[in-house]
């Protein structure tokens, strides 16, 4: 593979759209997963009190979560193969983006992924909030729609998951990325 990072497939989409669960499956078949920057910025914010959570200071919470983004593609130049990202660096710059209204920056252009984005579509028979993700369906429905916007703005490909078991999603992932 190579370090430019065709190497680097992101899995986006729908908050509550599967992607966490179909990640796991992926990891399970031996590729490497990065774990979506959000969730793990909620986590260390309220184990220690902090702010930068995306319903108290939201341009805290998105500069954070591209701080990460950038340090998990750094991290992953480590691994060869495959390496699947939950959400990433341009999930973070859209919403940056869409909180300050000035376009997301054209210096994403240094730091690519594989030409094909994996969206998983909402999908509300699955969706549940929790701890990290409060937020209700249609917000998660509106932020799919501005990602679905972003990515080919980028030239980036969507491929969209298919509503089927995960198993299934993880087969037609790879297949994806074969062909």
């Amino acid at each position: 593979m190579q370090s430019s990072g065709e190497n680097f497939v992101v899995i986006s989409g729908c908050s509550g759209g599967g992607k966490s669960t179909l990640l796991a499956v992926l990891q399970a078949r031996g590729h490497h997963v990065v774990e979506e920057p959000g969730r793990r910025i909620v986590k260390e914010e309220r184990e220690r009190g902090g702010q930068a959570l995306p319903w108290v200071d939201p341009l805290a919470f998105a500069r954070r979560a591209i701080d990460l983004a950038l340090a998990d593609r750094a991290a992953a130049r480590a691994h060869s193969g495959w390496v699947f990202f939950d959400r990433g660096l341009i999930d973070a710059a859209s919403a940056l983006a869409s909180l300050t209204g000035e376009p997301v920056p054209e210096t994403l252009a240094m730091h690519r992924y594989h030409r094909r984005v994996f969206m998983a579509p909402p999908w509300p028979e699955i969706y549940v909030t929790d701890a990290e993700r409060p937020h209700g369906f249609e917000a998660a429905r509106s932020e799919y729609r501005r990602l679905e916007k972003t990515y080919p703005a980028l030239g980036y490909e969507i491929v969209t998951l298919p509503i089927d078991t995960v198993p299934a999603r993880a087969d037609f992932v790879l297949a994806a990325l074969s062909s």
